[in-house]
């Protein structure tokens, strides 16, 4: 398979940082504080289903804008995830830098994860970024976690999954067609967040080319023959609909 080369912050827009934007933890923080809407933080829960013991209640523009200014600065996003303030976590997505990712890092921010928003975040604007061969590891490692307490590091395994197959333009077919049974693995996990991931993975690799169209649509299909109220069914039935439009 491939390696692809992480882009370079510039050539992923990541702006240097301008017009004062703090470089610290602490200013961060305060700034982030002060961006924070108590309205927003108290709807996470019950309008969108995001855990969050801490959170100031910032905007995913606002956090994207507060990103641009303060530029890519791994360090600083690595200080900003430890912080364990769900929207410095959304931010230390977009601080990062791809090209800094290893394996420990990747594993010790996926120990972490705690809600859908961040795993989907960091899977999609930071992981899928990293060195191919690295990412494709964790999305093999991570889709077989079965743990109790590993929904959303599964989650987050079938998710990058997804977001490989949207992004990245260079792997070959069969890095996703090879991957279709941890899909079919995941579709049998009833945890809502596992099995809504599967199902992202399988329509993004069917969106990606015609055979991954029709190898997607045949495991869909037969996902979705599975006995009413299973999470095979569901899986199935979402996915069909999607590659059929």
């Amino acid at each position: 398979m491939p390696t692809k080369k992480p882009k370079s912050p510039a050539s992923r827009g990541a702006a240097r940082p301008t017009g004062g934007a703090p470089r610290d933890v602490a200013g961060v923080l305060a700034e982030l504080k002060e961006l924070g809407d108590p309205r927003t933080r108290d709807e996470l829960e019950p309008r969108y289903g995001i855990t969050a013991a801490k959170a100031f209640g910032v905007s995913m523009a606002k956090i994207q804008a507060l990103a641009k200014r303060v530029g890519r600065d791994h360090a600083l996003a690595r200080a900003l995830w430890d912080t364990g303030w769900y929207d410095a976590r959304l931010l230390a997505a977009f601080v990062a830098d791809p090209a800094a990712l290893t394996s420990s890092q990747m594993d010790q921010w996926s120990r972490d994860f705690d809600n859908w928003a961040v795993v989907d975040t960091v899977c999609f604007k930071l992981f899928d970024q990293a060195a191919t061969k690295l990412a494709f590891a964790k999305v093999d490692q991570w889709s077989r976690r079965d743990g109790p307490r590993d929904e959303f590091v599964k989650r987050a395994g079938l998710a990058l999954l997804a977001c490989l197959a949207l992004h990245d333009t260079d792997s070959p077919d069969d890095a996703f067609a090879s991957r279709l049974p941890l899909v079919e693995r995941g579709a049998g996990d009833d945890r809502n967040f596992v099995k809504k991931a599967a199902s992202w993975a399988l329509k993004a690799i069917g969106a990606r080319s015609e055979p991954l169209n029709v190898a997607a649509t045949e495991l869909a299909g037969r996902l979705a023959q599975s006995p009413p109220g299973s999470p095979e069914r569901w899986v199935g039935r979402d996915a069909t609909k999607a590659l059929k439009r």
